[in-house]
């Protein structure tokens, strides 16, 4: 539906059309983002709060893990609670720099996730591959320059995108979307988008497919030092701590590559939206549950330091 058929809005401001206007669907969707959005933080928390009262778990591993706890703790409340107010809002509208601001965190932590998971990957590989070379590899200089290197990775990556973006002119100002992302963006520009779309498809495929063969690689070799496990009990313990982990990877890679390195002929606005909530709500949501919650120091320090009597 064109713009003119739509709520008019204030020059300088986009107005984002959200995932539904039907009553029932915006109540279910509320709730349901709601809970995910207070069980992302709780999680979130929790981790950061366990590893930092745990001498044992000052690892590098939990380090990294404390740095993604961040990241899924920023990702989720820079669009979530959009998302809640405009189910409840008339007005779903927003303005030039704070549509700017949003998209430029939003590519900001997710790029930084996506190296920071391929950073964690290569963790465990030294760690069950290269055990007794561990402690010189990942050193604590070596975590803090791997972790610098991914959030400037991914902020840097999205100054560059966001700058692209708002440099558009733009004729349409109902965005097809619950939040401001960059695909949605490109069908408002009154210009050809074409220079944009190669910059996001080349920066995607560095930074994402980059990220993502080192993950992989990482886990394969994993996947070969857990068959020469002698116990069959540990290797079936490794095997699901493994498949747990790939799994979390895979949903978060595939969907971040199916959102950004698709050309735009092919974009669906309406399986974007279901593809955005996978990597923007569910899986900062379940990336504490899989990490760390199913690790026995873990539930020991929550069960005898934060909840005894």
């Amino acid at each position: 539906m064109g713009d003119s058929n739509q709520t008019s809005i204030s020059p300088g401001r986009f107005f984002l059309l959200g995932l539904s206007n039907v009553l029932y669907l915006q109540v279910i969707c509320f709730i349901m983002f709601l809970m995910m959005y207070v069980t992302t933080l709780s999680g979130n928390i929790l981790l950061i709060l366990v590893v930092k009262i745990n001498s044992k778990l000052q690892t590098p591993m939990y380090f990294f893990l404390s740095n993604l706890s961040v990241i899924d703790i920023s990702f989720s409340s820079n669009i979530v609670p959009i998302i809640l107010i405009n189910t409840l809002s008339e007005d779903r509208s927003i303005s030039l720099l704070g549509c700017a601001v949003q998209m430029y965190f939003h590519m900001g932590l997710g790029g930084t996730e996506c190296v920071l998971l391929a950073i964690m990957a290569y963790d465990r590989f030294v760690a069950i591959c290269r055990p007794l070379h561990y402690q010189t590899i990942i050193s604590k200089r070596i975590c803090a320059c791997l972790a610098s290197i991914s959030w400037t990775v991914g902020l840097g990556n999205s100054l560059i995108h966001t700058l692209l973006t708002f440099q558009l002119p733009f004729c349409k100002f109902h965005v097809n979307h619950f939040f401001c992302e960059m695909p949605p963006f490109f069908q408002l520009s009154c210009k050809d988008t074409h220079t944009n779309e190669i910059v996001m498809q080349v920066a995607g495929q560095i930074v994402i497919m980059f990220a993502f063969l080192l993950t992989l690689v990482s886990y394969v070799h994993i996947i070969f030092t857990i068959f020469k496990i002698r116990s069959s009990q540990g290797r079936q313990k490794a095997f699901s701590t493994c498949t747990s982990h790939l799994t979390v990877v895979s949903v978060y890679y595939g969907t971040i590559m199916f959102m950004y390195l698709k050309p735009r002929s092919t974009y669906s606005p309406e399986i974007g939206k279901i593809v955005s909530i996978l990597y923007t709500v569910v899986t900062p949501m379940l990336n504490p549950v899989i990490y760390s919650m199913r690790n026995k120091d873990v539930k020991d320090t929550i069960k005898i330091k934060l909840f005894r009597q």
